[in-house]
């Protein structure tokens, strides 16, 4: 099995989940297979342990993955490194298929030279979100890291330590007054790809904001999407 390929032109395409399509989402092995392929970024989710460390995951529970009711942020980082994923043919005996942390992650987008595109997927209180920015800093890859979140409120936080830093805000549909709001704290559109025009695409980029869509896993989709000049596309097999 491999990617889907599409002609990119000046679009750049994010591995989301690292490359879900082929690997486990949110593993090393699906970041690593992201890292080997031709992504501008590796996109993935990140939550705090109960013992303040930091570990990978789209859901706040493993039980989609492991089959087991595992919630995220009431285990230690050491009980959920014992975790063990299913394949994508539904066996349970790789053992690379387990939880991945914030700093692994951050590794293998440098040694592969990708973006790293990390969701805060929690509600993170400003020391938490600080902890995070001072991780990536301490590994030397703060510049080539984009925050993104659902959680406004996590943007905002990173802006009183980073005032520069990409992020993107992910939401479900554009009107003018996201527009406006974005324009005015400097971040960037992550949207829901289902109701995006190339109207809402020229109006983002007339206000000096950039454009990525989620999640974008057919040619027809994607081609219709680069010719209307979108910046990014997010996706779980097209490359």
């Amino acid at each position: 099995m491999n990617t889907i390929k599409v002609e990119k032109h000046n679009t750049k395409i994010i591995a989301h989940r690292g490359l879900s399509g082929i690997e486990v989402e949110n593993t090393a092995s699906a970041f690593v297979a992201a890292g080997n392929r031709s992504y501008y970024g590796i996109e993935t989710d990140v939550y705090k342990t109960a013992d303040g460390k930091y570990i990978l995951g789209h859901d706040d529970n493993y039980k989609r993955l492991s089959g087991k009711e595992i919630y995220i942020e009431k285990e230690t980082f050491e009980s959920l490194s014992q975790v063990r994923f299913f394949d994508k043919d539904g066996s349970l005996d790789r053992a690379d298929l387990c939880p991945c942390s914030l700093e692994s992650y951050i590794k293998i987008c440098k040694k592969y030279e990708k973006k790293a595109i990390l969701e805060l997927k929690a509600d993170f209180s400003k020391e938490s979100i600080k902890e995070i920015i001072d991780i990536i800093t301490e590994l030397g890859y703060i510049d080539n890291t984009t925050f993104i979140s659902f959680i406004y409120e996590n943007l905002l936080k990173v802006r009183e330590f980073l005032p520069n830093q990409s992020a993107q805000y992910l939401f479900w549909k554009i009107t003018d007054s996201e527009i406006e709001r974005l324009q005015r704290d400097k971040i960037d559109v992550d949207v829901w790809v289902r109701d995006l025009t190339k109207e809402q695409i020229d109006a983002c980029h007339k206000a000096g904001l950039l454009v990525n869509c989620w999640t974008v896993d057919t040619c027809e989709n994607a081609d219709v999407l680069i010719s209307w000049g979108i910046d990014y596309i997010t996706s779980n097999i097209l490359e």
